[in-house]
């Protein structure tokens, strides 16, 4: 059970109401997330779908985007999370098994994905500034500069919902992960 009131999705009003009706337009329904934060929050999440906007239209593929969401969400345990970006990384393409390697931080075989893993999770766990080898490893496989960008824009939204929900114990409305 979340620990904060969440009223009724039906019930909300104002910005509320029209962020959650944007919503339920673009994906059908309102995640217990979205609805808590909005419930709360109504700008924060505002925010932070404005900003997954700006990713979706950026320089990452959805499947580098959801691999970043759940690599950042498994080191720091945020089980909602976790779930969430298996389903939406699997609907991105990223198969089952590689799913699995990323969220055990293994190798998935993609040496392309396995450096952004191993990267996004350097960057998850580890505090200071990361040395030159660690930014020239993930620049030889091939992201660029901008993506590096796009790379610190998917850390910070997915690190919001990863606090909101650990705070809040957020009720994991998408499957089991495997």
């Amino acid at each position: 059970m979340s620990r904060l009131i969440t009223p009724p999705i039906e019930s909300a009003t104002g910005a509320t109401a029209e962020i959650y009706a944007q919503i339920k337009k673009t994906i059908g329904s309102v995640p217990n997330t979205f609805a808590a934060i909005g419930a709360h929050g109504p700008a924060a999440l505002k925010v932070i779908l404005e900003a997954d906007g700006v990713l979706a239209a950026g320089s990452l593929s959805r499947q580098d985007q959801e691999t970043i969401k759940l690599v950042v969400s498994g080191a720091v345990g945020c089980d909602y999370c976790v779930a969430a970006h298996s389903l939406l990384g699997k609907m991105s393409g990223l198969k089952p098994d590689s799913l699995k390697h990323i969220r055990a931080v293994e190798a998935t075989g993609d040496a392309k994905r396995d450096a952004l893993v191993r990267f996004v999770h350097l960057l998850t766990t580890t505090v200071g500034t990361l040395s030159d080898d660690e930014v020239q490893a993930i620049r030889r496989v091939g992201y660029t500069d901008e993506q590096l960008v796009d790379i610190s824009l998917a850390i910070a939204v997915t690190a919001f919902t990863n606090v909101f929900n650990r705070i809040n114990d957020t009720a994991v409305d998408f499957p089991a992960v495997n």
